[in-house]
C-alpha cells in the first residue's frame, strides 16, 4: 500500500536506512513496497536484495522533486522501466535542469502526480500509465473534489520519511542544515508532514475503506511492478562480457598477446613459466575473465602510446599473463607469486588491477575510458556526517554562541554542566551520525558495462565531468558490477618530470631506459640508499617509519624492499610479527625458532606471516581449508566482506581442522590471531612489489641525478615532508637554492645548472593571472632590464609588485629591497592598476635620489617566512639562545642507555597511540650536521612539553636503540627562540 517511501538516501532529508524501512514494514503486516527517495536511487539495489531476505516485494522508483516541491512519483513496471527512470533524472541532474511538470510517455513506468499538484495543473486527462495519489491527510479534500470522479486513476500516496517524533526532529534539523538556516526560521516548505508515516495495514485499510476502489487501484499498480536483479551467489558479472565480437576471438587475442610478449619478458623461458602460462591462461577462459584483461590492457596500451608511465598492482600483479602483456611490471616467476591469490575457481569477482598512473595524466587516461567503452561511469562514494562535524552544525542551527558548539564539538564537557539545547545537539548528533550526507566520486573505481548505466543506477555529474552512479562499491560488488581501479598519484609525475628536467639540464646525457629495473635493482649505489636510509623523495620509501625499518632491517635489495612494504602495514605490526621477522632476519640463529610446519610453508618470511598470500597458505596447508574458505579470509582482509556470519563460520573450520591435525591450542590460536590480526591491513606480495619497482626507479633517479629528481618532487607537491625539508634535501645534494627571481624563475621551480630557482607559485597572496603576465611578457619580449622595465611592460598594481620586491625577486638590478620599494611607490599610482595596452614610445622615468637605504639578512628571513613559509637560511642560523653542547645525531650510537641533550630542526610530527591506548607523539629531526634523528615523546611527558610548528628544539632523553637504529625517548623538551624581526624592535 506505499508507493512513496524515503531513506536516509534521500540526502538532508530521509531520517531512516532502506534496511530500517523494510524491518518497519515488517513490522506493520506490509507483503510489498516501494522505495522512492527523492532524486536519488542509491539504496535501491541494496533495498531489492533485503527485502527478498525479509519476504518483502521489492518496488523501486524515484520521487522526482524540484527542490521540495513534489512533482511526480515515477515507479518501476520492471527492469526495463528503472532503466528508463534513471535515464530520465539522470539527464536533468546532469544538466542542472529543473524537472517539467509533466512527465514524459514512458513504455514501462507509473507515474502518480501528487493530489495537490493535479489540482494546481489542472490536470483532468490522464494515460494508462498516469495516477493521481492521495494521501491519510487529503482524503477528507477528495470528498468535495472533482477529481473523486477519477475511480481508476486514485491510489493510496501516503508518503513514508519518519516513524515518529524523534524522527520528524532529525528530519527538521537535517533541513535546517540543508538550507543554512537556524531551526526557527526554517520555511514549513523545507518540512515534510509530522503524519508522513507507515500505519499498520489495519489501519490504512480501516482509513480507505469508504474508498474500496483506491485500495485495489493501489494493489494492482503494486502486483503490477517487477524488479529483479541477482545477488550473491547467484549473480553474474555485469561487466564488459566481450572486447572483440566473440569469446573465442576474445581468447585468441589474449593467447596471441601472451605469445607475442613472451620473449620480451623472459629471453630463456623455462618449463615453470610455460607451466604457469598455461595454468593461468585455462583459469582465466574457464571463469570468464578474458574481457577483464583486455580491457585493462587496452588502457595501458594507451597510456603507452602516449608516453605516460603506469603501475599495474592489486592482486593482478600476482599473475604471469598480466606480466607478459605489460598490465604489470612484477614477475611472479621471480617473487614465487601465490597463483590462488590471484584468481582461483572459487573467487566469483575478477582480479583486482589497481593501475596507478601520474596524477596529472590520470583525467586523460579517464576520458579515454570513456570514449572507448560505451556503458561507462565513475563509481560513488557516500559521505558520512562524523559526531564532531554534525555537532558543529546543530550547534549553529540551534543558534549557539562559537564558544559553546566548540565545547561540545571537542567532547570538553561535563553533561551536569551543559544546558538543556547542548543536550539536544549531542541527542541528535548521535542520532544523525552515520547518516549520508552527499555523493561524492570513489577515488578509483571506474565501472565498464555490458548494459547501460541506467539499468543500474541514475548518474551525476560532478565537476570533473565524467558521469557517476549514486551506489558505491559494496552494492556494486553484490550485484556483480566490478570496478577499475585507476588511480592517480605523484610518484609517477615525478619521474616523469625528473627525466624531462634531466633532458632540459643535461643535454649531454643520452636518453634513460628508466624501465631498466633490473639492472636497478642490483645497483650497489642505490641499494646503499634504502639501507643508510637516504631514500628522501623516494615514493613511498621515504617516510620516518619505513626509512627507520629498512636501516632496521639493512635492506639492500629488492626482495628486502618487498618485504619491507608489507611488514609495516599494521596487520604484521600489530601482532608482533614485524619485530619477529626483523629478529630472524637480522639474526638467523632466531629461525629456529618458527614453527617448523609454518616455516616449510613460508621459508623466505622465516615462518612469519607477511603477506596476503601467506595467510591463504596457512589456512590451505596448515588449516586444510578449501580454496573457497581461503578466498572468504582473502576478503576479510580487504573489508571487502558485509557480514561476519562467514567469516566466522570458516574460524571455526580453521579451529576443528588443526585439532583433527593434532595441533595443540595454543599454537592453534596464536596462528589464528595473526591471521585476524591482518584484517583490513594486508599488502598482497605482488602488491608490495609493484610499489617497490617504482621506488626502484625513483631511487636510481635521486642515486645519479640528485638535483633534477629533487626538483621534479618539489614541482609535483613534496610527498611526506614539507617544501622547506626537500629544500633541505636539495641542499644536502649539492644544490643552491635560489629565491624567486624575476627573469629566470617559473610558475614551478626551474634547474639551471646546479641552482633551483624557487617558483613564483610558492609566493603567497601574489594572483595567479599576475604570475601568468609577467611570465607571457617575458617569453614574448625577453628578460627584464630593470625595475622600470618591468613596470613599462607589465600591469601590475603596487601591492602585487612589492611582494615581488620583499622576496627579492629584482636582486638581478644591484639595488637594495628598501631602495626599490620606494622606487616602486614613486612610479607607481598605488590605488590603480595600469593599462594593459602597449606604448608606443619608450617612456622616460625620473630618477629619484634617495639615501642609502640598508636591510639585515634577519629581515629578509622573515620576508621568506612571511611570503614563503620558511627561510631559505634555515632556523638554526636564527636561534636567539645561546646552546649548550650537545650530541650530534651521528654519534648517538655511542650514548645508548644514557641522556643526552641534542638540537633538531622540526622535520614532521604526528600523534600515536601505544598497545594501551595512550597518547604519544612521533617527531623527525636533523641536527647542525642535517643528520637525521627521531624522538619520542611518551604518554608521561606528550603533555608537558608539546610541538608548536617549526624551529629548533632542544631535546634531552634518553638514547634507545633497536636493531642498531637509534632515537630518543624524550625526558624534556623546548621549542627554542628565534632572533626578532628587527623592524619589530
Amino acid at each position: 500500500m506505499y508507493i512513496n517511501c524515503h531513506t536516509y538516501y534521500s540526502l538532508r532529508y530521509g531520517t531512516l536506512s532502506e534496511i530500517e524501512l523494510l524491518k518497519l514494514a515488517q513490522e506493520n503486516g506490509i507483503n510489498a513496497l516501494a522505495l522512492t527517495d527523492i532524486n536519488n536511487t542509491s539504496a535501491c539495489l541494496n533495498f531489492i536484495r533485503k527485502a527478498t531476505d525479509l519476504g518483502i516485494k521489492p518496488i523501486v522508483g524515484i520521487d522526482f522533486r524540484n527542490g521540495t516541491d513534489q512533482v511526480y512519483i515515477g515507479l518501476a513496471k520492471n527492469n526495463n522501466g528503472f532503466k528508463e527512470l534513471n535515464a530520465y533524472l539522470s539527464h536533468y541532474s546532469e544538466q542542472k535542469l529543473l524537472l517539467p511538470e509533466i512527465a514524459p510517455a514512458f513504455n514501462d513506468c507509473y507515474i502518480i502526480y501528487p493530489f495537490e499538484k493535479v489540482l494546481q495543473l489542472e490536470k483532468f486527462k490522464f494515460s494508462s500509465h498516469e495516477f493521481i495519489g492521495v494521501s491519510v491527510e487529503e482524503l477528507r479534500k477528495l470528498r468535495f473534489s472533482r477529481l473523486l470522479e477519477f475511480t481508476d486513476k486514485l491510489v493510496i500516496q501516503q508518503t513514508v520519511t519518519v516513524r515518529n517524533k524523534r524522527d520528524f526532529n532529525a528530519h527538521r534539523l537535517l533541513r535546517a542544515i540543508d538550507n543554512n538556516t537556524l531551526l526557527s526560521k526554517l520555511d514549513k516548505t523545507e518540512e515534510c508532514l509530522i503524519t508522513d508515516k507507515m500505519y499498520s495495514v489495519e489501519d490504512i485499510y480501516k482509513i480507505f475503506s469508504d474508498f474500496p476502489h483506491i485500495i485495489e487501484n493501489t494493489r494492482a499498480l503494486l502486483e503490477n511492478c517487477n524488479i529483479k536483479f541477482e545477488f550473491g551467489k547467484e549473480r553474474r558479472s555485469q561487466n564488459l562480457k566481450l572486447y572483440t565480437d566473440s569469446f573465442e576471438n576474445d581468447y585468441l587475442l589474449l593467447e596471441k598477446l601472451c605469445n607475442e610478449g613472451l620473449n620480451k619478458r623472459y629471453a630463456m623461458p623455462t618449463q615453470k613459466v610455460f607451466e604457469r602460462l598455461r595454468t593461468e591462461l585455462e583459469t582465466i577462459k574457464s571463469l570468464d575473465f578474458v574481457s577483464f584483461f583486455l580491457i585493462n590492457y587496452d588502457i595501458v596500451s594507451y597510456a603507452k602510446r602516449k608516453g605516460y608511465f603506469h603501475v599495474g598492482r592489486g592482486s593482478g600483479a600476482n599473475s604471469i599473463v598480466a606480466y607478459i602483456i605489460g598490465i604489470t611490471d612484477v614477475d611472479p616467476i621471480e617473487l614465487d607469486l601465490y597463483f590462488e591469490r590471484f584468481i582461483n575457481p572459487f573467487r566469483a569477482s575478477p582480479p583486482d588491477f589497481d593501475i596507478d598512473f601520474s596524477w596529472k595524466d590520470r583525467d586523460d587516461v579517464t576520458a579515454y575510458i570513456f570514449q572507448r567503452f560505451s556503458h561507462t561511469a565513475l563509481l560513488a562514494t557516500y559521505n558520512t556526517f562524523k559526531f564532531r562535524a554534525v555537532v558543529r552544525e546543530l550547534g549553529k542551527v540551534f543558534g549557539l554562541p562559537k564558544e559553546e558548539i566548540d565545547k561540545l564539538s571537542g567532547g570538553n564537557y561535563s553533561m551536569d554542566n551543559i544546558d538543556d539545547i547542548s543536550k539536544l545537539v549531542l541527542k541528535y548528533g548521535k542520532l544523525i551520525e552515520g547518516f549520508p550526507n552527499y555523493l561524492s566520486v570513489h577515488s578509483a573505481g571506474i565501472l565498464i558495462l555490458d548494459k547501460p548505466v541506467h539499468c543500474y543506477s541514475a548518474t551525476d555529474l560532478p565537476p570533473k565531468g565524467f558521469s557517476t552512479v549514486q551506489f558505491d562499491m559494496i552494492i556494486a560488488e553484490d550485484v556483480g558490477v566490478f570496478k577499475f581501479d585507476i588511480l592517480g598519484q605523484r610518484g609517477l609525475a615525478k619521474i616523469k618530470d625528473a627525466l624531462e628536467i634531466i633532458k632540459a639540464n643535461r643535454p649531454e646525457i643520452s636518453s634513460i631506459d628508466i624501465t631498466n629495473v633490473e639492472a636497478f635493482k642490483k645497483d650497489e649505489k642505490i641499494n646503499q640508499l634504502l639501507k643508510s636510509g637516504g631514500a628522501i623523495g623516494a615514493y613511498y620509501v621515504e617516510s620516518p617509519a619505513m626509512r627507520g625499518l629498512m636501516q632496521q632491517l639493512q635492506t639492500q635489495d629488492y626482495l628486502g624492499l618487498v618485504a619491507a612494504s608489507s611488514i609495516i602495514r599494521p596487520g604484521v605490526s600489530g601482532s608482533g610479527m614485524k619485530e619477529e621477522y626483523i629478529k630472524r632476519h637480522r639474526y638467523p640463529e632466531n629461525r629456529k625458532n618458527a614453527n617448523p610446519i609454518l616455516l616449510k610453508i613460508m621459508p623466505d618470511t622465516y615462518g612469519v606471516m607477511v603477506y596476503q598470500e601467506d595467510v591463504l597458505k596457512v589456512a590451505h596447508q596448515f588449516a586444510n581449508l578449501t580454496l573457497g574458505e581461503a578466498d572468504i579470509l582473502r576478503r576479510g582482509m580487504s573489508g571487502k566482506y558485509r557480514s561476519r556470519e562467514e567469516f566466522l563460520a570458516v574460524e571455526q573450520n580453521f579451529i576443528s581442522n588443526c585439532r583433527a591435525k593434532g595441533f595443540g591450542d595454543e599454537l592453534i590460536f596464536e596462528v589464528w590471531n595473526q591471521i585476524k590480526s591482518f584484517a583490513g591491513y594486508a599488502f598482497a606480495k605482488g602488491h608490495s612489489a609493484s610499489y617497490a619497482v617504482e621506488s626502484y626507479q625513483s631511487l636510481y633517479l635521486k642515486c645519479y641525478f640528485p638535483l633534477e629528481f629533487m626538483t621534479a618532487v618539489l614541482n609535483n607537491g613534496g610527498g611526506f615532508y614539507s617544501t622547506e625539508h626537500y629544500l633541505h634535501e636539495a641542499k644536502k645534494q649539492g644544490a643552491t637554492i635560489c629565491l624567486p627571481c624575476i627573469n629566470n624563475s617559473d610558475h614551478p621551480n626551474r634547474l639551471i645548472g646546479k641552482s633551483i630557482y624557487l617558483g613564483f607559485g610558492y609566493l603567497k597572496n601574489v594572483e595567479v593571472y599576475t604570475i601568468q603576465r609577467l611570465l607571457t611578457e617575458r617569453q614574448l619580449n625577453g628578460i627584464y632590464k630593470s625595475l622600470d622595465d618591468f613596470v613599462d611592460r607589465v600591469a601590475i598594481s603596487i601591492e602585487q609588485l612589492s611582494l615581488f620586491i620583499r622576496i627579492d625577486a629584482f636582486r638581478f638590478t644591484g639595488k637594495t629591497k628598501t631602495e626599490l620599494q620606494w622606487q616602486a611607490l614613486f612610479k607607481l599610482n598605488s590605488k590603480s592598476v595600469k593599462s594593459t595596452q602597449a606604448k608606443l614610445f619608450d617612456l622616460q622615468h625620473k630618477e629619484f635620489k634617495l639615501p642609502k637605504l640598508d636591510s639585515t639578512w634577519i629581515e629578509d628571513a622573515y620576508d621568506e617566512m612571511e611570503l614563503l613559509g620558511f627561510p631559505l637560511c634555515g632556523y638554526f642560523s636564527l636561534i636567539e639562545e645561546k646552546t649548550s653542547n650537545g650530541v650530534f645525531a651521528s654519534n648517538m650510537r655511542d650514548h645508548v642507555g644514557k641522556k643526552i641533550l641534542i638540537y633538531g630542526s622540526l622535520v614532521t610530527t604526528r600523534y600515536n597511540r601505544t598497545s594501551q591506548g595512550k597518547l604519544m607523539r612521533l617527531s623527525t629531526f636533523v641536527d647542525f650536521a642535517s643528520d637525521y634523528f627521531d624522538a619520542v615523546h611518551f604518554s608521561n611527558v606528550v603533555d608537558k612539553y608539546p610541538i608548536n610548528g617549526l624551529g629548533i628544539y632542544a631535546c634531552y632523553g634518553i638514547v634507545k636503540e633497536r636493531f642498531d637504529f637509534c632515537s630518543i625517548s624524550i625526558v624534556f623538551s623546548k621549542k627554542m627562540n628565534l632572533k626578532q624581526n628587527p623592524r619589530n624592535l
